[in-house]
């Protein structure tokens, strides 16, 4: 069973200090903040304790409300304690709650150390060092709390480079027999492999499999076979494989026409592609064409189910119990309401009804499987109690509440899932809910799970399996009712955990491609700014993109800037998951993932509504191999906020692709079916 720790989970949000209540003329005789330390040194994974005072002009403390914010990726703060996160310098913001006029702040040094490294491990791919070959090595940095650390950079070293050689990249070059240790070093730690270096008994290399002429973004899987004089297969000579191009005519090639991993390549443009395979001074090559994959098609714009006085949220479009189509529609801004349409006709959506609960967001909607009933999570109750709300959805076009269930169920519930008897339910961020819904009147508490050290986001399931969005923990993978590793609805049991590259894991989708046996899950990151790139924009992470234009005073109505990316991850052996492709528009950030018929449908914020082919075996980039069918960049003068594209969820649904802009609606579009050509 494979089980990957990652370091340290993402922060969560900044808590508001004071158990009191926050009067103005406390607050007004407050001069200054003094942290307590005045910096703040901790280990990422351990805890600290801080805090930050508010004194008067006599050095005498007032007892208000302060906000300690650290960054986000930094550190967590709760009670008087300091949690590092993610090692790096950074600084604490601390404000004065409940002032007037210019509030008053601090700002505190913060350095998140690393664990100490305890031990190195080396790993090679599969192979044997012969004279002649190259064989490429890899260290990974164990730390004290047994997580790894991303970021080491190793010294290299051969025992005898007579025998062997090594670069300052790991990559191990036999030179003649003997006998050899290669060491890896960091901080003080070391970590070794020997080899017995032998004679390279090879005298050929043929490459094989591949088709003469492919689509771009169709992967190509080569063999290289290698033979002694006998004839005889020798299987475990390491392969090096290497890439040529050549554009077509007039055509200035570009930077990264492909990509290479081992025997498999993948086209990212049309042209002449070279593979070439070597072991020692034995070789082969194999060319052929890629051709345009044509994948476009045009999007037919049908209906636009508007929203001028709120922004529109999670949707979830569904054949209700009477046979007609329906979308319920989950809102910020809007005193706690969902919206139902009829979207029977897509051209002439409307509305039927709406619910109103306890709530500043209803951020997530869904719709069990048998249409029986649906939810909606809460988000800035009143009462603190936020909790799920259950719909029954007996007369779809006119829902009502069967139940709010809160128990175990504290802080803000952000996502929730919903099978046909069980609602998996988001509980503040930090776990997840099982609870029966079999009488929708009367649920039940199940189950929980809880990972540990982490934040959970969005979790899906699939075959008895929940795959969760962890943020920096990665994608967690429990079993829920599968069996294969022993886990049941009452007793989720861990199987493994994957951490992904940004560390920002928001949304997932589990696929099974209908093209091949592959089962896939899709990552989503979401980065709230462009912090660092060149276009990041002329306001602050997170933005006023939420307010209507003010022409008073010229502000609000601000574009939000976004990055972040779909992370494609092989999921065929649970045990042991691979990440095979991405899916990045760069400039724009992802939100929610759909899946259907080999079709992927992004939602991807300020980049729109986009639809990419997904069919067959996936790897590199999609965006750059011509994989995308349609994109649509949704805007209406009357939106909340005018002209401006901010697309949350997309969902296929008989035909035709259902989204919603957080601008302007519930949006309704179709693809019409590629023209044939003219013969």
């Amino acid at each position: 069973m494979s089980k990957v720790l990652p370091l340290v989970p993402v922060a969560v949000f900044a808590i508001a200090l004071g158990a009191t209540p926050i009067h103005a003329q406390d607050a007004a005789s407050v001069v200054r903040l003094e942290a307590r330390p005045a910096t703040v040194t901790v280990t990422a994974g351990e805890s600290v304790a801080f805090n930050v005072v508010a004194l008067d002009a006599g050095g005498d403390v007032v007892d208000v409300g302060i906000r300690i914010a650290p960054p986000r990726q930094a550190a967590s703060y709760r009670d008087g304690v300091l949690q590092g996160l993610t090692p790096g310098e950074y600084q604490i913001v601390a404000t004065l709650a409940g002032g007037q006029g210019s509030p008053v702040s601090l700002t505190i040094p913060l350095m998140v150390r690393w664990p100490a490294v305890t031990g190195i491990e080396l790993g090679t791919p599969p192979g044997r060092l012969y004279v002649g070959t190259t064989l490429r090595h890899w260290g990974t940095a164990v730390l004290a709390n047994g997580s790894t650390r991303a970021d080491a950079e190793f010294t290299w070293a051969s025992s005898d480079p007579d025998v062997a050689r090594v670069d300052l990249f790991g990559n191990v070059t036999a030179m003649s027999a003997g006998r050899v240790t290669i060491t890896a070093s960091f901080q003080g730690v070391r970590g070794q492999v020997g080899y017995n270096v032998e004679p390279l008994p090879a005298t050929s290399l043929e490459i094989q499999g591949g088709l003469d002429e492919v689509r771009t973004g169709d992967v190509q899987t080569f063999t290289a076979v290698v033979r002694d004089a006998g004839g005889r297969v020798i299987d475990d000579v390491p392969i090096s494989w290497t890439h040529s191009y050549t554009p077509p005519p007039d055509i200035v090639a570009p930077s990264a026409p492909g990509q290479l991993n081992g025997g498999k390549f993948v086209a990212d443009v049309p042209g002449v592609h070279t593979v070439v395979a070597s072991a020692g001074p034995v070789s082969d090559r194999k060319s052929f064409r890629a051709v345009p994959r044509d994948a476009v098609q045009r999007l037919e714009i049908m209906g636009l189910g508007a929203q001028s006085r709120s922004r529109t949220t999670d949707f979830w479009v569904f054949e209700g119990l009477d046979g007609r189509d329906y979308a319920l529609t989950g809102s910020k801004v809007a005193d706690g309401h969902a919206f139902v349409w009829d979207v029977t006709d897509p051209s002439n959506m409307f509305k039927t009804d709406s619910i109103q609960v306890d709530a500043r967001s209803v951020n997530d909607v869904k719709v069990a499987p048998n249409a029986r009933y649906g939810t909606m999570t809460r988000e800035g109750a009143s009462t603190r109690r936020n909790g799920v709300v259950i719909l029954d959805l007996a007369d779809p076009a006119h829902p009502k509440i069967a139940a709010t269930y809160d128990e175990g169920l504290t802080g803000g519930v952000h996502n929730a899932f919903p099978t046909d008897d069980y609602l998996f339910a988001l509980s503040g961020g930090d776990k997840y809910v099982i609870i029966d819904v079999r009488d929708l009147y009367n649920p039940k508490y199940v189950s929980e799970y809880n990972h540990p050290d982490s934040r959970v986001h969005d979790v899906w399931v699939h075959d008895g399996i929940a795959y969760s969005a962890e943020w920096g923990t990665g994608v967690v993978v429990v079993d829920v009712g599968n069996g294969r590793w022993g886990g049941t609805i009452e007793n989720p049991v861990f199987v493994t955990n994957y951490p992904v590259p940004s560390g920002r894991t928001h949304a997932v989708f589990p696929y099974k491609s209908q093209s091949t046996d592959k089962f896939y899950v899709f990552v989503g990151d979401e980065i709230m700014s462009r912090r660092g790139l060149a276009n990041e924009g002329s306001h602050a992470p997170g933005g006023d993109y939420a307010q209507r234009f003010d022409p008073e005073t010229g502000t609000g109505g601000s574009l939000l800037t976004t990055q972040g990316y779909i992370q494609i991850i092989d999921f065929t052996d649970p045990e042991n998951p691979q990440m095979v492709a991405r899916y990045e528009v760069t400039e724009y950030g992802t939100h929610n993932i759909w899946v259907e018929d080999d079709k992927l449908y992004q939602a991807y914020y300020e980049g729109g509504m986009r639809v990419v082919d997904v069919s067959g075996e996936l790897m590199g980039n999609l965006y750059t191999q011509g994989r995308e069918i349609a994109a649509y960049k949704s805007a209406n003068p009357q939106g909340y906020v005018a002209n401006s594209t901010m697309v949350w969820s997309a969902m296929p649904h008989k035909g035709y692709v259902f989204f919603s802009d957080t601008n302007s609606g519930l949006w309704a579009v179709k693809l019409q079916p590629k023209a044939r050509p003219v013969m």
